[in-house]
């Protein structure tokens, strides 16, 4: 593998930036010929050419180019690097990088989350909402240190554990012809308009596939992208919402919502967090894992 330092790295990018050897020199408080010496060792490094000399200045070749992009990917993770580092010199103790799917963040995450920061003064978090394939790319790739996910989301490879379970109920207005009872099939209700969440959301994942097991066609023209919002065009009769029924109840009287449970065995979904390695976490996120599901 090939070793690369820092200072040299900087100086190159000091090049490509100014495009002239002596302002980089001067942006660097080197020797002109102290970087062209840097220049040609990583040249030498790379095995090509890193610049041409053109008309208007010091211009990357196809080497030089790619080299620029990954420095400046590194530039963006050593600046983050400081400033997590820079944290426990301020006194704050860990930083949890959390993804989770609205259902999650909707329902009881909000409050685990808040009672270990209750317990735990000192941690910061960075919390992002996202569809399901989304948080799994986040975290297969770095950008999170935990995922929350529905069930149905393939993991592609990243370890899991049970969360909490949701149950899932249909939404509608109090005058919709299913209003009055208790519980119904989707079959039952897959005739009537719904109402529909990102098409990438678990919840709509789920519902076009288990429509299409039963061999009918998901009626929908409305989509929009909150839950209050799926809620209150519910009210207005526009049609059914499939909604947690922990978020549905804490929309149902303002609304005067009806909810109708679901006879669907799949109704009842398993949420899970979801990790590159648990046994590999920091202790930060290591801690909270144990908080979520100890």
């Amino acid at each position: 593998m090939m070793r690369y330092d820092l200072l040299s790295l900087e100086i190159f990018m000091a090049v490509a930036e100014q495009r002239n050897l002596t302002r980089a020199a001067e942006r660097c408080h080197l020797a002109t010929s102290a970087v062209s010496k840097r220049i040609s060792e990583l040249e030498a490094r790379v095995g090509a050419p890193l610049f041409v000399r053109a008309p208007r200045g010091m211009e990357l070749t196809p080497a030089g180019q790619s080299l620029h992009h990954h420095v400046r990917q590194l530039r963006a993770t050593l600046q983050q690097m400081d400033r997590e580092l820079s944290e426990y010199g301020a006194g704050v103790t860990g930083h949890l990088r959390l993804h989770a799917i609205t259902s999650a963040l909707a329902q009881q995450l909000t409050l685990d989350i808040a009672g270990f920061m209750q317990a735990h003064p000192m941690i910061r978090f960075d919390i992002e909402e996202g569809v399901g394939t989304g948080v799994v790319t986040a975290v297969a790739d770095g950008r999170a240190d935990l995922g929350i996910i529905a069930e149905q989301t393939p993991t592609l490879g990243l370890a899991s554990r049970p969360y909490r379970s949701d149950e899932l109920v249909l939404v509608m207005a109090a005058r919709h012809p299913l209003a009055e009872r208790t519980r119904v099939s989707l079959a039952e209700a897959l005739p009537y308009e719904f109402i529909g969440s990102h098409p990438d959301s678990s919840l709509q994942q789920l519902l076009s596939v288990q429509a299409a097991l039963l061999g009918q066609a998901l009626r929908q023209r409305v989509r929009v992208g909150s839950f209050e919002c799926m809620c209150r065009m519910a009210a207005t009769n526009l049609g059914i919402c499939l909604l947690p029924r922990d978020v549905a109840a804490s929309h149902r009287q303002a609304l005067d919502l009806r909810l109708v449970g679901l006879e669907d065995g799949w109704a009842r979904r398993q949420l899970l967090l979801v990790a590159r390695d648990f046994g590999q976490l920091p202790a930060v996120a290591h801690s909270f894992v144990e908080h979520l599901c100890g």
